[in-house]
Order: C-alpha cells, then sequence, then structure tokens
C-alpha cells in the first residue's frame, strides 16, 4: 500500500465529505485528490520521475495539502519546508536533496531567487499567489486546468515518501527518509491508538511542515475525518473560537500551545465543550499543566506521547493511567517495540536510566546522504541482520513496563558530581501557577563545575520573583537540584514547531551546544 491510496480510498468513499477547512473555506476529499491530480500531472511534464524531490514551502494551507499529496501521486520524494526558511538554510536543503522542483509563495521570489543561486538542482518553480516578478506556472493555473490523471510511476511500498529535515542541535539539518512503508505504517497505528473516527473534526495549528503537523492531514485522510488548518497560534483567543464554532473534537499540541491554552482558564466566552481528546509530544508535558487541563476540561481525554522525526512515533500513556502515572510517556505505539539500554548495550531493568532503542516499521531508512551518522543512529538489533534506532534520549522504565524520559542525553548533566535531569526540576518550576514556560540548563560554575540555571516566562499579567521561585524549589526539590540561578524571561527561543530549543540558551550561556 502506498500512503496516496489513503486519499484515493476515502475519495472514492466519501468525495463530498470536508477534508480541510482553511480560513471559513471548505475543501472536500474529492477536491482534495482531483486538484492534487492535476498538479502531479504538471509535475510529470515538468520531468519529475519516481525517486526525485520535490519542496513545498507553504504556509498552512490547502495548497500545502495539494502539494503534498501531488507530489506523491507524481513518484516523487515529498520534502516540507516552513515558509519562514531563511534563504541560506533554504539553499542548503534545496542542494543538499537535489531537489527538482518547487512549490512556493510568489511574494518570496526574492527569498527563492538568492537560494536558487546554490541550489541549481532545482529545474522548476511553481508559484502561489501573485508576484508579477515570478516567472514560472502557477499553482492556480494549473488546478483550473481540466482533469487529467498523473501517469502510474510504479512505486512500491519501499520507495521513499518524506524527507524531513531535522532542525538540529548542532552543525547542518538532516534530512530523515521514510518509506512509504514508514508512513503508512504510522498513520495506521496513531489512529488506531487515539481512536480516531469519520466524525472527528481535528484543530490543526501546528505547523505542516512539521511531522507531527502533517500527520493530522494524513491520518484524516485514511479515518476520513475533516481537519481544520490554521496559519498559526499567533493570535490564540481567535483560534480558540473556532473549537466551538466547528464543534472541534481533537486538539494536538505541544506544551507551549496547552500552556497558551491555560492563561485563558476559566475560558469564558470559549465553547470547548465538543473537545474529545487532546493529544501532546515534541516535548514532556508537565504534570501540574495535565492536572489544570484535567480539572477544566474532564470530558477530553489526554493522550501524552513521545516522538522524534525518525521514528514519527514511539509510545503513548494509556489514558486511563494519567492520574497515577502522569510523567510516564506510557508504552510502545502498535506495531512497535522499545527498551533500555545501559552504555555497554546492556538492557536495563525497572528504574535504571539508559538510552531509548525502538524497533519496527516505524523506523527511518536512514539520514539522506550522511551514512556516517546513519550508522551511529541505527545500529544493529538483537536479531540478525535487522537495525533499531537508537534516540539519544534517556529514559526510566518502572515495574509495569510504563517509560519516563528523562531528558536528551546531552541535557543531563553533571553538578557536584551528580547526574542532573533538568526535567525534573522543570517539572516543578511548571507547579507555579504564575509561570507559563520554563527551561533548564547546566552552566559552568567555579565552584560546582557545572551549576544548575533555569529560565522562566511568568504568564501574562501575573508577576514573579528570584525569591518566589527558590522558595517553591526548595520545599518542592533536593537540595542538590535546587537551580543556583535564575532569569526572568519575555520569552524562550523554540523552534518552528514550537518546541523550546535549549541550544540557544546553552550558547548565550557560553557553553558548548
Amino acid at each position: 500500500m502506498l500512503l496516496h491510496d489513503y486519499l484515493a480510498d476515502t475519495a472514492r468513499r466519501t468525495p463530498e465529505k470536508t477534508a480541510i477547512i482553511a480560513g471559513h473555506e471548505r475543501h472536500s476529499f474529492g477536491t482534495i485528490a482531483s486538484h492534487s491530480d492535476r498538479l502531479a500531472r504538471e509535475l510529470q511534464r515538468c520531468g519529475v520521475r519516481r525517486g526525485d524531490r520535490v519542496a513545498v514551502m507553504l504556509e498552512n494551507s490547502v495548497e500545502m495539502v495539494v502539494g503534498l499529496w501531488a507530489s506523491l501521486k507524481a513518484g516523487a520524494v515529498f520534502i516540507p519546508l516552513n515558509h519562514g526558511t531563511k534563504a541560506d538554510k533554504l539553499a542548503f536543503i534545496l542542494a543538499d536533496a537535489g531537489v527538482k522542483c518547487l512549490v512556493a509563495p510568489a511574494q518570496l521570489h526574492r527569498r527563492i531567487g538568492e537560494a536558487l543561486v546554490e541550489a541549481r538542482s532545482v529545474e522548476t518553480v511553481i508559484w502561489v499567489g501573485e508576484a508579477d516578478e515570478a516567472a514560472g506556472p502557477r499553482l492556480a493555473d494549473i488546478l483550473a486546468g481540466p482533469h487529467e490523471a498523473p501517469n502510474d510511476p510504479g512505486l512500491i511500498d519501499q520507495d521513499l515518501c518524506f524527507i524531513i529535515y531535522t532542525s538540529g542541535s548542532t552543525g547542518r539539518p538532516k534530512g530523515v527518509m521514510m518509506t512509504h512503508r514508514n508512513i503508512v505504517n504510522n498513520v495506521w497505528s496513531i489512529s488506531t491508538y487515539l481512536k480516531n473516527i469519520e466524525d472527528d473534526v481535528v484543530l490543526c495549528v501546528l505547523p505542516l511542515s512539521f511531522d507531527y503537523g502533517l500527520f493530522q492531514v494524513l491520518t484524516g485522510a485514511r479515518v476520513g475525518f475533516t481537519v481544520v488548518i490554521e496559519r498559526s497560534f499567533a493570535y490564540p483567543y481567535e483560534v480558540l473560537k473556532r473549537i466551538g464554532e466547528f464543534r472541534i473534537t481533537g486538539l494536538p499540541g505541544v506544551p507551549t500551545i496547552f500552556a497558551t491554552l491555560l492563561q485563558f482558564a476559566p475560558f469564558d466566552g470559549l465553547d470547548l465543550s465538543s473537545l474529545r481528546y487532546l493529544s501532546n509530544t515534541a516535548a514532556p508535558f508537565p504534570p501540574a499543566h495535565i492536572a489544570r487541563l484535567r480539572e477544566l476540561l474532564p470530558q477530553a481525554t489526554i493522550y501524552s506521547m513521545y516522538g522524534l522525526t525518525e521514528c514519527t512515533r514511539v509510545s503513548y500513556l494509556d489514558p486511563s493511567l494519567l492520574a497515577t502515572k502522569p510523567t510516564s510517556v506510557g508504552r510502545a505505539m502498535p506495531n512497535s517495540e522499545t527498551y533500555i539500554v545501559d552504555e555497554s548495550g546492556r538492557r536495563c531493568g525497572p528504574g535504571e536510566m539508559g538510552e531509548l532503542v525502538v524497533r519496527g516499521t516505524s523506523v527511518m531508512r536512514g539520514y539522506w546522504k550522511r551514512p556516517e551518522e546513519t550508522a551511529k543512529t541505527l545500529r544493529d538489533g538483537d536479531l540478525p541482520g535487522e537495525k533499531v534506532l537508537y534516540t539519544g534520549d534517556l529514559f526510566q522504565m518502572d515495574a509495569d513496563g510504563d517509560l519516563y524520559f528523562l531528558g536528551r542525553r546531552d541535557d543531563v548533566f553533571k553538578c557536584r558530581g551528580e547526574k542532573v535531569s533538568p526535567k525534573e526540576v522543570e517539572s516543578v518550576l511548571y507547579e507555579l501557577d504564575e509561570l507559563a514556560e520554563a527551561a533548564v540548563i547546566g552552566v559552568a560554575d567555579v565552584i560546582d563545575g557545572m551549576a544548575i540555571k533555569a529560565y522562566v516566562v511568568p504568564r501574562e499579567g501575573r508577576h514573579l520573583s528570584e525569591q518566589q521561585l527558590r522558595k517553591h524549589c526548595l520545599a518542592r526539590l533536593e537540595p542538590r537540584l535546587v537551580p543556583k540561578y535564575f532569569e526572568l524571561c519575555s520569552e524562550l527561543p523554540k523552534t518552528d514547531s514550537g518546541k523550546i530549543t535549549k541550544t540557544v540558551l546553552r550558547k548565550a550561556a557560553g557553553v558548548n551546544p
């Protein structure tokens, strides 16, 4: 099975069903299927063949969705790019991937032109929107033309489906290669454990250039539910009003989104009664936020999940265990397996800290043109001939087999000779009602070698002092875990997906990232 078969099957079954709501415009599965056929045929006319790379650099929009499906139907490998990508990074990705065709906003023609000087593999740019200076085919003209199905490119499920470039903690971004088999499996697995149904209406404020956002569209195509896509979460109250307007049942998010949501509690003027579930991944869900959301939205099931681009999603906690295990991310999702190993490769028992390993169909093919880095991440498993994914993340497992994220291997540091997991400190800080966001890192210190420093952002209109923060930590943490330094900030640096990035904080503090 190929990924775009999900769209074809749903379009045949329910062609008039709304697939995408963008702004106040509705687009049916039948329309998405027809428009992506037209664009796919145009891509083939432009010379795109099986295995060629097509990049789509657009805001969250129906055009981004059409570009996704069209790339796959043409036989290409789809590369989603954030529309805010700067010229130097864009040039690197286009050249690194050997992109043949780019779909991009006409208003960014200058930035695109600057990047194309370095990315000589790009033969065609298909423009979205109007700009006289942007020469080349226009998506609107292509979609207005007669329907013409693309030629069968001869794909099999082992062919590459996506290359998703990770932001990376250091150096240039790496392209994660995922096959059709990988993504078909992951779409099935995720939509199964979330118990998605055709009647779901999912609100996506996550960027479609980020796999978590993209998977809302993919699972929607498999199940046949509607996805309401927003360009951003810049105006959160206006976005949250759409939950009542469209009777949203699913809200996928990251901790920063849910922290913002909680700032509007007790939700006066908002109708959130239709929400059936909330899901969180990309960064740990603070237990204090989980407790508050359960209190405010008792009808909504909360899925606390863990994942990474190299295998999309790894685990989820059975929602019935949330009250007793609020810091756990549960067990492996369907059709995958996880275990923890120490530095010698020995499997860890309950309570032992080690690196999480993932095996299953979910695991990537490797990093595009990075054989050495691939070899460090994909290693021999216990069974002859298999490769398993070493995540680089430190975990513990309890006696029941449920997983607990402790931090990135490079996040954990020693203070006074003892290991410090920043997540433990951050979870305590998030208990403060006045706090919106927190990030903890280790900084160089003459006495301690590495000392604990906490960066905190107060909620809008609320006040926090260093004295208040220190007093709270002293009451809740072992003395060795109480931050030596606190810094109050108006905001914390984030990736395009909304995840707090500590690399910038470490660099500013003079710590080797």
